[in-house]
């Protein structure tokens, strides 16, 4: 009698779950029947959603759906009613990068499981809806759309709310006090203000920051002091430097130095530094020219002790000596694993050089740009992860340097590296602030030029976000920022990204060396939308470099275990719009 009763309760359970599992799949049938995507769906109803339908989630017993992830596949038009709002296991869904239009749903509050909602990148509006039926929701994403109208009060009061993003829409009025612990750039590109009531945490926060101001002073206080000590003390070291004059126009493959001596000026080497060479061995060095930035020539040269570095020889230096090795001081002080370690630097009224380690791999352009044949090794999704989070780590330190002051102002493809560990490394920092101008090149760096530097001629770190968004934007094309077509017609890769996606869907945006690894579209689109938010018009809107690190890490949980503290100190001081374990669930 129990073995019977057993198995009739059985068999209650598992009609129950067809039945959960078949009206599920009716409510999705019916979504795309009603709404139907620009990109071909395997969904039928001679299969479970539960086993091959791409883009759904099942929970363990595959009998209710608990996630969609449809990204970017061309749903022009409203959400139908009675649709969606069906599948009440739903935790996740994801419909960012559509063309979805209308209202928020209002049936979307018989969804009380919704967690992880993600609809950024479409084109709703009016009000946002009433958020108090989602007690669970704890990431909301409705950036970049069209809705008007106030915050919700409920929406400052879910209890789980860990992260939200409403960029770029077009609300109004105060931001509610329990939001402001999210960062501004979740808030950017409306017509919102802070509420002005102080509270006791924010007191408690602008006293902890004062106490961290005057802190942080008092350490630089003390590292510039010990510079000066240093600098006068290797000043008056004699003997192991020598100093050459550079033949000024010496373009030559095989000498980089004339034996023009010049005795009063020598090479600088920094603290740490296990260089020993002077001039004269760069003037038996080989030195191979590796181009022509905007802010002078870099040469490879090798030495007969078989050290190989990087001489970079500046032109139009605008500073004299005194700022200009204080520069350098500021620069040569600069340790992070993300950053090209200066390791000594030249000065005379004629010449002013800078000297790096050399590396093996190339810069990243490069490795994207360089010739594409049998013999050259695709970058592949992650090592491009890898190299974008780099590079952002390295910007992030700079902006963090000099009291929150420093500027790099040549940030592009040919001065990022990969250091050991295959992760992005910036070179070449910080000169925009010493020479005569910040020049209008005619060649592909015109395709970092942030809008407003080709006015001002000034880099700010505003024009670094943008410069880097453009680098964002070469990893997922593999497109230079300035390039030509068959035709010979020039291209300005951030220009004819805004036109595909605006136009098109986005898969024609990326690099068809990316298409051969799978499950990667759904990070390829929201590396494309962090570049994007980089390289808007307005320097106010773009997001600062240490949101953008936030930001890739949400993409992708890379490690992020073994950062530096210096590094920790940065990334600290803005919270995410997403964090990397919420991101995972989109």
């Amino acid at each position: 009698m129990e073995l019977m009763l057993w198995f009739i309760i059985s068999i209650l359970i598992l009609s129950q779950a067809k039945a959960a599992e078949e009206e599920d799949k009716a409510a999705l049938l019916e979504f795309v029947q009603k709404l139907p995507p620009s990109r071909p769906l395997n969904w039928n109803g001679t299969s479970s959603p539960c086993t091959s339908w791409t883009g759904v989630t099942c929970d363990r017993q595959s009998s209710r759906v608990i996630a969609i992830h449809l990204p970017a596949f061309g749903f022009h038009g409203p959400i139908p009613p009675n649709t969606i709002s069906r599948l009440t296991c739903l935790q996740t869904l994801s419909l960012r990068s559509n063309f979805i239009t209308a209202h928020f749903p209002s049936d979307f509050s018989n969804l009380k499981n919704l967690t992880f909602l993600y609809l950024h990148f479409n084109n709703f509006t009016g009000p946002l809806p009433d958020f108090s039926p989602w007690t669970n929701l704890s990431v909301l994403d409705l950036s970049n759309n069209r809705f008007s109208g106030h915050i919700p009060p409920s929406l400052s009061t879910l209890p789980r709310l860990a992260a939200v993003n409403l960029a770029n829409n077009s609300l109004s009025g105060e931001i509610p006090l329990s939001l402001q612990r999210f960062p501004k750039a979740a808030f950017l590109g409306n017509n919102l203000s802070l509420q002005l009531q102080p509270s006791p945490h924010s007191v408690k926060h602008r006293q902890t920051t004062l106490l961290s101001v005057v802190v942080a002073a008092g350490v630089f206080a003390l590292a510039g002091f010990l510079v000066f000590v240093f600098l006068w003390c290797s000043r008056k070291r004699k003997g192991n430097v020598f100093a050459r004059k550079l033949h000024k126009g010496d373009m030559s493959p095989e000498k980089l130095v004339s034996r023009d001596l010049d005795v009063n000026n020598k090479i600088v080497f920094f603290e740490g530094c296990s260089y020993a060479f002077d001039l004269e061995d760069l003037l038996r060095a080989s030195a191979e020219v590796l181009g022509k930035g905007t802010f002078g020539a870099a040469y490879k040269a090798a030495l007969e002790d078989a050290t190989t570095v990087v001489v970079k020889r500046l032109k139009e230096v605008a500073v004299g000596r005194k700022d200009f090795e204080h520069h350098m001081e500021v620069v040569g002080n600069l340790k992070h694993e993300n950053v090209v370690e200066l390791k000594g630097y030249y000065y005379s009224k004629d010449e002013k050089l800078m000297v790096y380690d050399y590396y093996t791999q190339g810069s990243l352009s490069a490795l994207l740009h360089g010739k594409r044949g049998e013999e050259r090794v695709a970058l592949d999704w992650d090592t491009r992860m890898k190299i974008a989070l780099g590079a952002a780590r390295g910007i992030a330190r700079i902006h963090f340097e000099n009291g929150g002051k420093l500027v790099h102002g040549n940030i592009r493809s040919s001065n990022i590296f990969l250091n050991s560990k295959q992760y992005g490394c910036v070179s070449d920092l910080g000169l925009a602030t010493i020479m005569s101008s910040v020049a209008i090149p005619i060649s592909r760096a015109a395709g970092y030029r942030a809008p407003e530097v080709t006015d001002t001629r000034k880099a700010t770190q505003p024009s670094d976000v943008y410069s880097f968004g453009v680098v964002l934007l070469e990893l997922l094309t593999g497109k230079s920022p300035v390039h030509t077509t068959g035709g010979d017609e020039i291209v300005h890769l951030v220009r004819w990204v805004h036109s595909v996606v605006r136009e098109e869907w986005t898969a024609e945006v990326f690099d068809l060396e990316l298409i051969r690894y799978p499950n990667i579209e759904e990070e390829m689109v929201e590396m494309l939308q962090i570049a994007m938010s980089c390289v808007v018009r307005v320097p106010d809107q773009r997001p600062k470099i240490s949101e953008v690190v936030k930001m890739i890490q949400n993409v992708r949980q890379i490690d992020i275990v073994n950062q530096p503290s210096s590094e920790n100190q940065v990334e600290s001081a803005t919270q995410p719009p997403l964090t990397p374990t919420q991101k995972g669930n989109e």
